[in-house]
C-alpha cells in the first residue's frame, strides 16, 4: 500500500488516522538484519527496489520478497536469480520466472504508462539472455516493449526489414557483442535516444566484452550512451526513464 493509497483510505474511513500513522511509519524502510528494504523509493523515483539476486541466499531472496510483498508490492523485480532461487521463492509467491535472462518478477501485471514503446534490438541470438533481462525490466516498469532480435551487421538487410518499427520508438535498447558495432549502425538512422549494451559475446579478443565496450564508448554516432557489459537491467530501467520524462503515473 503506498502513500496516496494510505491517505485516500483515511479520506474514505475505511482506516482510521491511528492505523494511518502505523503504515506510514513503517513505509521508509525495513530492517531485516541482513537487509534494509526501501520501502519510499518508488515515493521518490516512480520505481520500486529491485532485489539483486547474486550472492544472495535463496531464503534471503523470499524473505526480502515477502517483505515486499507484505506492502502490496507489484511487479517486484528479481535480477539474476538461479533456479534454486526461483524454484523456494515460487513455492510462497506468485512469481514469473524467465530462465533465459535468469529474472524473476513476482505480482506480475503489465500497465502501459509510458510516452511510447521502447524498442530492443539483438545482434545474435547469443545476446539474448542480456536483452530478456533488458525487455523484462522495462515492462515490469510500464512500457511497451518491442523486440527485433539477430539483426547484426553481418545482415545488415536483416536490420533495414524492421527501420520502420525501430525508428518510431521512444528509446532504443542496442544489445551486441563481438565487435560492438550495432548501435553505431542504428544510430545513424533514428531521432531517439540509443542505449548500447555490449555482451561478453565473443571470440577471445572481445576480453569478455570490453572490445565491445569500447567499441560502442567510441561510437561517432551522436545520441548514443553506454551501459556496462551484460547489464540488460541498467539498459531497460534507463529506457525507462526516458520513456516516462512526462512523469511517472
Amino acid at each position: 500500500m503506498d502513500t496516496m493509497e494510505i491517505l485516500q483510505a483515511v479520506k474514505d474511513q475505511t482506516m482510521t488516522p491511528k492505523e494511518a500513522k502505523l503504515k506510514l511509519k513503517l513505509q521508509p524502510f525495513e530492517d531485516l538484519g541482513f537487509a534494509k528494504i526501501d520501502h519510499h523509493r518508488a515515493l521518490r523515483q516512480c520505481a520500486r527496489e529491485v532485489i539483486y539476486g547474486a550472492s544472495k541466499t535463496p531464503a534471503q531472496i523470499l524473505k526480502i520478497a515477502q517483505a515486499m510483498d507484505g506492502h502490496g508490492d507489484k511487479n517486484i523485480l528479481i535480477t539474476r536469480m538461479k533456479p534454486d532461487a526461483a524454484a523456494l521463492v515460487g513455492k510462497h509467491l506468485n512469481l514469473f520466472y524467465d530462465p533465459l535472462s535468469e529474472t524473476g518478477i513476482i505480482n506480475r501485471e503489465f500497465k502501459d504508462t509510458g510516452d511510447g514503446y521502447i524498442v530492443i534490438v539483438s545482434g545474435g541470438t547469443s545476446d539474448h539472455p542480456v536483452c530478456e533481462e533488458a525487455a523484462l525490466t522495462a515492462e515490469a516498469l510500464g512500457n511497451r516493449v518491442e523486440r527485433v532480435y539477430d539483426v547484426g551487421v553481418a545482415g545488415l538487410h536483416r536490420l533495414f526489414a524492421k527501420l520502420e518499427v525501430i525508428m518510431d520508438a521512444r528509446v532504443i535498447i542496442a544489445v551486441a557483442g563481438m565487435e560492438g558495432a550495432l548501435p553505431s549502425v542504428i544510430g545513424g538512422f533514428v531521432d531517439a535516444p540509443v542505449i548500447a549494451v555490449p555482451t561478453s559475446v565473443g571470440y577471445g579478443a572481445s576480453f569478455g566484452g570490453v572490445s565491445a565496450l569500447l567499441s560502442m564508448l567510441n561510437s561517432c554516432a551522436s545520441g548514443t550512451c553506454v551501459v556496462n557489459i551484460d547489464n540488460g537491467f541498467g539498459a531497460g530501467f534507463l529506457a525507462s526513464r526516458i520513456n516516462h520524462m512526462e512523469g511517472c503515473q
